[in-house]
């Protein structure tokens, strides 16, 4: 029986990129885990949302003032500050339903493919080149590189997406927040760096 010889139709050729371990959420059995702090967060944003109302309310009240006319203008205050309250609150329910946001162990860290419900990618130490802090307006990450940029790749549109933006402000798809977790960012930095052991750069 002949079988064929060279590359065949529908079949990837060449190196291919390293499949990643996945899973639904993070695992919460290892030595140092790390969850959001959804009160933090609920307190700064929500701070910044009502800043955000009083700052509007300014000119739409001299507007409304100025055209006695235009009574609807006084409705637009309420109905931004709800729309902004429902799209945070929705926010905040996908944060604190998606489990911890970073699990590390002597063997390697499990970390989210996105920030909010992204699946659970398990990154061993000696897969892992880099892992630094980043800020970003008022949320401050750490950012886990892998030596082979293609790791996790395959893991979806939506995740393609997110990671994609976050390569290109923080050089990594693989994020964690620092300031709005339920551990200290020393607390956080020193672990990574203990577990690590050297095997990868921290810092």
């Amino acid at each position: 029986m002949a079988y064929p010889v060279g590359p065949q139709p529908g079949y990837p050729t060449g190196p291919q990129p390293p499949a990643a371990v996945t899973a639904k959420r993070i695992p919460e059995d290892l030595p140092f885990v790390v969850r959001p702090n959804v009160r933090k967060r609920a307190l700064v944003f929500g701070a910044v949302i009502l800043v955000l109302g009083l700052v509007l309310a300014c000119p739409m009240g001299a507007i409304a003032a100025a055209d006695d006319g235009s009574p609807w203008v006084l409705l637009v205050i309420p109905m931004v500050m709800l729309l902004l309250a429902l799209q945070f609150g929705f926010m905040l329910w996908l944060i604190a339903s998606g489990g911890p946001v970073l699990a590390v162990g002597p063997d390697g860290l499990w970390i989210r493919s996105r920030p909010t419900r992204g699946q659970a990618v398990w990154l061993p130490w000696g897969a892992i080149d880099h892992i630094y802090p980043r800020r970003w307006s008022l949320e401050k990450l750490v950012c886990v590189k892998p030596r082979d940029p293609r790791l996790g790749s395959g893991l979806g549109t939506f995740t393609a997406v997110d990671s994609g933006l976050q390569k290109a402000f923080f050089g990594t798809g693989f994020t964690a927040t620092l300031n709005f977790a339920d551990r200290s960012e020393e607390e956080i930095m020193r672990a990574l760096a203990g577990y690590a052991a050297g095997r990868c750069r921290v810092g």
